[in-house]
C-alpha cells in the first residue's frame, strides 16, 4: 500500500507539473473562454481530456506499445494529425474573428468545440508515445499495469479538468475587455500560430521518444 500511495503522490506532482506548461491545449482552451463562452471553453477541456483517457486506455490495453513499435502506424498518423493541426490553424490566422457572436453558447457551436479538443490529442502520436514512455514508470511493482495505468490517466484527466476551470474563471473578470474585437483577432491569429507550429514540427518530426 506505500508503495501504491508513493507512487500516486509522485504521479500527481510530475502530471501537475505537465498539466500547466503552456502548451495547445491551453491555449485552445484560453481561446473558447475569452469570448465570454464558458461553457464552450469547458467542452473544449472536456474534449482534451477526453482524447488523453483514450490514449490511456490505448495503452493500458497494449496498443500504445504498438504504436511505438511500429514506424509505418506513427508516421500515418503523424501525419494526419500534422495535417489536423496545419488546416485548423491556417484557417484561424486567415479567418481571424472579429468577434465570438451570441451564438458561442449555442448547440452548433458546442459540437466543434468538443471535437477540436478531443482531436487535437487524438490525431496526435506523441500523446500515444508520452503516455506509453510516462505512465509505466509510475506503476508500482505487484499491481495490475492495466487498470492502474487507466487509474493514472484518469487522475491526469481530472487535473487537467481543474486546470482548465481555474483558466476560465480566470477570464471573467476581464471578459469584457478580452471580447473586444481586436483582441479576438490577435487571439485567433495566435492559436492559429501556434497549431500551425505544432503541425510544422511534428510534420518534420523523425525521431520517436
Amino acid at each position: 500500500m506505500h508503495s501504491v500511495l508513493t507512487s500516486l503522490f509522485a504521479f500527481v506532482a510530475a502530471a501537475s507539473l505537465l498539466t500547466i506548461t503552456p502548451g495547445l491545449d491551453t491555449a485552445l482552451v484560453l481561446k473558447s473562454a475569452i469570448g465570454g463562452s464558458p461553457r464552450r471553453a469547458a467542452l473544449a477541456g472536456l474534449g482534451i481530456v477526453t482524447g488523453c483517457l483514450v490514449w490511456a486506455l490505448l495503452v493500458a490495453l497494449g496498443l500504445g506499445a504498438l504504436l511505438a513499435a511500429s514506424r509505418v502506424a506513427y508516421v500515418i498518423l503523424r501525419w494526419i494529425g500534422a495535417a489536423y493541426l496545419l488546416w485548423a490553424g491556417l484557417k484561424m490566422l486567415r479567418y481571424p474573428r472579429r468577434t465570438y457572436g451570441a451564438a458561442a453558447d449555442g448547440g452548433a457551436a458546442q459540437g466543434p468545440a468538443f471535437a477540436t479538443g478531443a482531436l487535437t490529442n487524438l490525431l496526435n502520436p506523441k500523446i500515444g508515445i508520452f503516455y506509453v514512455s510516462f505512465l509505466p514508470q509510475f506503476v508500482p511493482p505487484n499491481v495490475s499495469v492495466g487498470p492502474y495505468v487507466l487509474l493514472l490517466g484518469a487522475i491526469h484527466a481530472v487535473l487537467g479538468l481543474v486546470w482548465f476551470a481555474c483558466l476560465i474563471a480566470a477570464t471573467r473578470p476581464i471578459a469584457g475587455f478580452l471580447g473586444r474585437s481586436a483582441v479576438v483577432q490577435a487571439c485567433d491569429r495566435l492559436t492559429g500560430a501556434m497549431f500551425v507550429a505544432f503541425g510544422v514540427a511534428l510534420a518534420f518530426e523523425t525521431r520517436r521518444s
